[in-house]
């Protein structure tokens, strides 16, 4: 079996994985309070795969109410080597149309009321989110979703809003005159904290609708995302079939794999023992060297 465990955050319209073998569901206790819901974990294609459905089965939660901190501990505690996280956005862009899958490679995190990191007082870490997304986790996304036929753009900016209320005209615009592409609500913090949590992170963004800025394409509704995220929902599943055969070989290291060596700064005897210790699944590592 291969040595890589794709960990996959399914978003809206994604909430199993066809074709998953030994499948089973699994409650994970986090110092961080709970996962959006129970993991199912299992094999497909002779990879390990942990799959959680990010608003919960049933969309019970919004973007805000996400617990990103347990989620993401939750997919390490798993043993998940990597994480690919699948959600529905918007287009800031005319050629980016509906059903365009957009492998993000840059966030601007907009959000607002979110717990962002793992560290705090008692032990700092500061890690470096200049190349937000793995470089090499990201192409294979990309060759998995043009194989199965969904039209796949790499690279693009995704600019991360608070909600849960959709953007206003205004705010369209000036995201459009940033260079932005896709928007959406919820890569962040969820890829600050895998990078804190040395998790290799990529971001398959599905194009749904042109937000509001597009005069023709009219105001976004839920009821036009629902449709949209109906036919995204089935490639996106062909997609992570498709990487998994991908993945049947060794995983070689990736520099992410080491990513707190240069960034905890608190020195080791003045580091919070209670902090430590909840630290120890997404930071023990670095924190016992």
């Amino acid at each position: 079996m291969s040595n890589w465990v794709l960990g996959i955050v399914g978003g809206s319209g994604l909430y199993e994985i066809d074709g998953l073998e030994d499948q089973r569901w699994v409650k994970v206790e986090t110092p961080w309070g709970e996962p959006s819901d129970e993991l199912l974990t299992g094999t497909l294609g002779g990879v390990k795969l942990v799959f959680l459905p990010r608003h919960g089965r049933g969309h019970r939660l919004s973007p805000t109410d996400l617990n990103a901190r347990a989620n993401i501990h939750a997919l390490k505690s798993l043993g998940c080597t990597d994480v690919l996280s699948i959600s529905a956005v918007g287009s800031l862009r005319e050629d980016l149309h509906p059903g365009t899958f957009v492998v993000v490679d840059q966030f601007i995190d907009r959000t607002f009321a979110r717990e962002k990191s793992f560290f705090g007082p008692g032990l700092v870490a500061h890690v470096s989110m200049a190349h937000p997304v793995c470089p090499r986790l990201s192409s294979l996304a990309a060759q998995a979703g043009r194989a199965v036929g969904a039209q796949v753009v790499e690279g693009g900016t995704y600019l991360v809003m608070e909600g849960p209320q959709f953007s206003t005209r205004a705010e369209s615009e000036l995201y459009r005159s940033w260079g932005c592409a896709v928007i959406g609500m919820t890569n962040m913090p969820e890829a600050k904290l895998a990078r804190e949590a040395e998790l290799p992170y990529a971001s398959v963004s599905m194009v749904t609708d042109y937000d509001c800025w597009h005069e023709e394409a009219g105001h976004v509704e839920v009821s036009q995302i629902i449709a949209c995220l109906m036919d995204n929902a089935a490639r996106a599943k062909a997609l992570i079939g498709d990487l998994a055969a991908r993945l049947t070989g060794p995983r070689a290291p990736s520099p992410i794999d080491t990513t707190l060596n240069d960034a905890l700064i608190t020195a080791p005897h003045a580091r919070d023992p209670l902090l430590a210790a909840k630290l120890q699944v997404v930071a023990g590592r670095a924190l016992n060297r």
